[in-house]
């Protein structure tokens, strides 16, 4: 039987925690214009962006693959800025059985501006031959230096 396990990655940018975190809790809208090349195109089935229990659409490249998949927005919380988004549906859930996201935004002590990025992928396997999730996390890491320098360009 499958365990769930958990992967997590770290970035530092430049851009603040509250803009970083303002375009994944609610403006996800912008990201396939900040990234078309990655992020195909993001659009909400139902309720809205920036509520809990909505449910995204996703069309995005991944190591070279084009792929979809459809999110509910677990939990977001301002006061941490952190956002937890759970997988529904597409191709995450041809290979796990299960996968959350989490993404935090913490501003660094004394720096202005300057803010840490912490993403985990909590998931549970379908079959023990199939990879860890490293291509999202790799994808992920990707995202947070082009919205980076997207909130940098457009302050």
């Amino acid at each position: 039987m499958a365990q769930i396990a958990k992967m997590e990655v770290e970035a530092e940018i430049k851009a603040s925690a509250a803009k970083f975190y303002e375009v994944f809790s609610s403006k996800g809208y912008i990201l396939p214009n900040i990234c078309p090349n990655m992020i195909k195109d993001l659009r909400v089935l139902k309720g809205g962006w920036g509520t809990v229990g909505s449910v995204k659409q996703w069309t995005y490249v991944a190591a070279g693959n084009s792929e979809t998949a459809n999110e509910t927005v677990e939990a977001m919380d301002e006061k941490t800025k952190s956002i937890t988004f759970k997988a529904v549906d597409g191709a995450l859930l041809k290979v796990y059985k299960s996968v959350k996201t989490t993404v935090q935004v913490t501003a660094k002590g004394g720096t202005t501006g300057c803010s840490l990025v912490k993403w985990s992928i909590e998931y549970e396997k379908l079959n023990e031959d199939y990879p860890p999730p490293n291509k999202y996390l790799d994808f992920v890491l990707i995202l947070t230096k082009h919205v980076d320098a997207y909130l940098l360009n457009n302050a």
